[in-house]
């Protein structure tokens, strides 16, 4: 589906006002792009106008609370629907940028899973974070973080997102500290220098990435050995452009993303619509075979194919030694740890 802008569907809005025509109704639409956004189109934004009539806007973002804040502080929010992160959801329904949902217009918040909840988001997708490689270039799977850490062993680049979160973690796991035990020592002075200091020691190694599309392409290119990517994208360069990359699930990260209607939103009614079209089961259970990212409606998995599942974040050998994202850590700690970043990935 081609993009479009809002400008371009006012001026096509005033057109048809004059002319008599009643204009349909639409809804902007912003996600994450690349591979995903490419199984959305195809999953949910197209089926969804064929059959509702709504005239769906694609949009897409990087991130950040300040750019949603942006958007409706501004009071000329160009997006309707915005899928989050966790700790943007979470600030964003406290600063009142999203509207609080009418859970009856999607559902119900029974037919979904409990994470999936909450008053001014529904679940979109549960992924995780995991170290990918080119199994072309590299024989033997890295075992966890502790191997991209290894430039003896695994000689080569490597790739973080640029920021610190799921990168300080993953530092600590690798510097010996298991998952379960990760926010208890990145929660003192001391955990958070042991994680910088691990850092230090693969600095002039490393490359930074900022979309989720960027880690496939590094990894293709050969620019870099291992980095942490989305486990879909790494399911998706391989599907669709014949990659032969893994992933180690050991140590991964897990979330979960969210939607939300931004607070003002202009098309609400169809808005609602889109949601309750992409949270029905029979929906999301299409989304899985096209990427591999777990689903959240209840019902959903049993009509996921059972060898498709083994692919998802969501299952039991994948999630056995992962660690969930801790969204109250980085609500505390985001500002002060992103301006050291800065600081720290500024130097040599």
């Amino acid at each position: 589906m081609r993009q479009r802008t809002k400008l371009l569907a006012a001026l096509s809005a005033l057109f048809l006002a004059g002319t008599g025509i009643a204009s349909a109704e639409q809804v902007a639409v912003t996600s994450w792009g690349g591979a995903y956004q490419d199984a959305q189109r195809k999953v949910y934004f197209e089926p969804f106008e064929k059959a509702t009539g709504v005239d769906l806007v694609e949009e897409s973002w990087d991130g950040g609370i300040g750019v949603l804040r942006a958007q409706v502080e501004g009071g000329n929010a160009t997006w309707d629907v915005v899928q989050v992160e966790s700790e943007e959801l979470q600030l964003g329904c406290d600063e009142g940028l999203f509207e609080e949902l009418d859970w009856d217009k999607i559902g119900g918040k029974d037919s979904y899973i409990d994470a999936a909840v909450s008053p001014c988001g529904v679940g979109a997708i549960v992924y995780n974070f995991v170290l990918g490689y080119d199994k072309d270039k590299i024989s033997e799977a890295p075992s966890g973080w502790a191997d991209f850490f290894d430039l003896e062993k695994i000689p080569g680049k490597r790739a973080l997102r640029n920021g610190p979160k799921t990168n300080l973690e993953i530092a600590l796991m690798a510097d010996g500290v298991e998952p379960g035990e990760v926010y208890d020592v990145l929660s003192t002075d001391e955990g958070i220098e042991r994680a910088f200091k691990k850092l230090d020691t693969i600095k002039s190694d490393l490359v930074f990435w900022e979309a989720g599309a960027q880690p496939p392409q590094l990894l293709a290119s050969g620019e870099v050995a291992l980095t942490s990517v989305y486990n879909g994208r790494i399911d998706a360069a391989n599907k669709s452009d014949g990659r032969n990359f893994g992933i180690v699930w050991n140590e991964s990260l897990f979330t979960l993303d969210s939607w939300v209607i931004l607070a003002g939103s202009k098309d609400l009614d169809a808005a609602y619509k889109f949601l309750n079209f992409v949270g029905e089961a029979e929906n999301q259970a299409k989304l899985p075979v096209a990427i591999a990212y777990g689903v959240t409606n209840k019902k959903a998995n049993p009509m996921i194919p059972a060898d498709r599942l083994a692919d998802l974040p969501t299952a039991d050998e994948n999630m056995k030694n992962a660690l969930q994202i801790s969204d109250t850590f980085w609500i505390e700690n985001i500002d002060k740890l992103t301006e050291r970043w800065g600081r720290w990935a500024a130097t040599n």
